[in-house]
């Protein structure tokens, strides 16, 4: 398609379109004009709203638009509009405005229009949605479910003020419930109806997620309920890490912008055996220093993230040890690989039907994963429980001096802790970090900054692999701390193993965490 060079110049116009208003007149730039001054052009990357009307308002927000040059000229990122629809012979433009660096407003323009523009108008508000939206589905239907204990008793108030008002502008059906105790989005999810929504949206922390998981796994059509409801996260807990990793932030506004834009995502979930009980994990497993210094802070919740550091200084302080009995089934074993497996998967642009299970068998028949036949429960574990024989090939090693086992299916484990830098959404492996507790106090403070700065994975005193199952065996104690997605289970021996793509989310590129990887 050839454009001219006046299209190409002007940084107004989108060069690859145009429309014609059933009369033979083109309108090149998508540009229609809706009122005598007023107008509005799908450009490259943004909506050009030009409007002499700005001038007679605060120049400094622009309308709380974005300035684009001259006092009478906005521009609002297609990222950004949530809806528009022509009624009644108005158009109305629905779109998230910034009110500060860390949180948006849903705010609206309305123009009047002509009737005699109405078939042209409402072909540019079908391209402007389409623009838009990309990817992403359209009006979705969610299931939204608020911890009223969460953020210190103020997650309510953040779902009402932050996020609902967005979720509403972008015509999203809203079914929403308040959790009243432990493990009620288990029952919700278990029992939800999985082709009246499209997503479950968690006002909560990293732990009502969880049990929503848990809940779509319980079901008999459990493969199916993962695959088609999107499990996503509006952060509104201490523990925000979902969001960090698939929404970029712990804002709850910017998390609903990510989750109305969001882009259908299979995960890796992991199936965890302890004792007869089989659960999912979503982020991540721990032992150790990590596991003690979240879970025996719980009655510090009033620092917020700080209590987590706290607990880390005291244990580190007194070199805590935590001995244990580790199998693992590797299957990347040194960081070169491992960079260069992440490297390669940013390059991956496959649809989503192509994420979910193995596309070849491994030597253990990792393809057992994917479930056979017309079982649509979950897949069957191809390493047994625990209870089990350990696996063929499985050799139990004892770890005298472990000072933290550390496993993670996501990158982020606070919105300041990039733990996991290598991990990826669906590919099929887990990422295991062993620390020895015995090392100095500086190696240790030296780790923890390195977290802070998206070092850690270089530090030469990780050690560092991709796995898909292991079995960890505590010993020489009585009691301690076990952490699944940062909630406390039993002081036991457990079992896991990955399945490749069984869950499903939303995320901005549709295929990477939004933390920074390890190139």
């Amino acid at each position: 398609m050839t454009t001219s060079p006046m299209a190409t110049d002007n940084p107004f116009v989108d060069p690859a379109s145009s429309f014609e208003d059933g009369r033979g007149n083109s309108f090149e730039g998508s540009t229609l004009s809706v009122a005598r001054d007023a107008s509005l052009t799908l450009g490259t990357d943004s909506l050009i709203v030009l409007d002499d009307a700005f001038e007679k308002r605060d120049r400094s927000n622009c309308c709380g638009l974005w300035p684009s040059g001259s006092a009478n000229t906005c521009a609002i990122p297609f990222y950004n509009v949530l809806w528009a629809e022509l009624k009644d012979s108005e158009l109305t433009i629905q779109y998230a405005s910034p009110n500060s660096k860390k949180s948006v407003r849903a705010a609206t323009l309305k123009y009047p229009i002509e009737y005699q523009m109405v078939e042209l108008v409402n072909k540019w508000v079908k391209k402007l949605l389409d623009r838009s939206y990309g990817e992403s589905q359209q009006r979705k239907r969610a299931k939204v479910l608020v911890n009223p204990h969460s953020g210190k008793g103020s997650a309510e108030k953040w779902y009402f003020r932050d996020v609902e008002p967005l979720l509403k502008a972008a015509q999203i059906t809203i079914d929403m419930v308040k959790t009243r105790h432990k493990g009620e989005a288990v029952d919700i999810a278990e029992k939800i109806d999985i082709e009246a929504f499209d997503i479950v949206a968690s006002c909560s922390g990293d732990g009502l997620p969880h049990e929503v998981f848990n809940g779509l796994g319980k079901r008999p059509d459990a493969k199916k309920a993962l695959s088609k409801i999107a499990v996503v996260h509006i952060p509104c807990g201490s523990g925000n890490a979902m969001s960090c990793n698939l929404n970029g932030t712990d804002s709850p506004s910017l998390a609903t912008l990510a989750i109305i834009k969001g882009i259908p995502t299979p995960l890796d979930l992991i199936s965890i055996t302890q004792g007869d009980t089989r659960t999912l994990s979503f982020l991540s497993q721990s032992v150790g220093i990590v596991a003690e210094s979240d879970l025996a802070t719980e009655n510090l919740r009033w620092m917020g993230g700080q209590r987590f550091t706290y607990g880390f200084l005291v244990r580190l302080i007194r070199k805590a040890l935590y001995p244990c009995d580790i199998a693992v089934k590797v299957v990347i074993d040194d960081k070169s690989s491992i960079r260069e497996h992440y490297r390669k998967e940013q390059r991956n642009h496959e649809p989503a039907s192509e994420r979910r299970g193995y596309k070849f068998p491994l030597d253990d028949d990792a393809s057992a994963s994917t479930g056979s036949g017309s079982d649509d429960s979950l897949p069957p574990l191809r390493y047994g429980t625990v209870n089990d024989k350990l696996p063929e090939g499985w050799e139990l090693v004892p770890y005298d001096k472990l000072g933290n086992f550390y496993c993670g299916n996501m990158a982020y484990m606070a919105s300041d802790a990039n733990f996991f830098s290598p991990a990826l959404p669906n590919d099929g492996y887990m990422d295991l970090v062993c620390i020895n507790g015995d090392i100095s106090r500086l190696e240790a403070m030296q780790m923890m900054f390195a977290v802070e700065t998206n070092k850690l994975f270089d530090n030469p005193g990780v050690w560092y692999r991709k796995v898909i199952g292991y079995r960890i065996i505590p010993k020489n104690q009585e009691d301690g701390f076990i952490s699944i997605d940062g909630e406390r289970v039993p002081f036991a021996p457990f079992q896991a193993e990955i399945h490749k793509g069984l869950g499903t989310v939303l995320s901005k590129t549709g295929h990477m965490y939004e933390a920074p990887g390890p190139v």
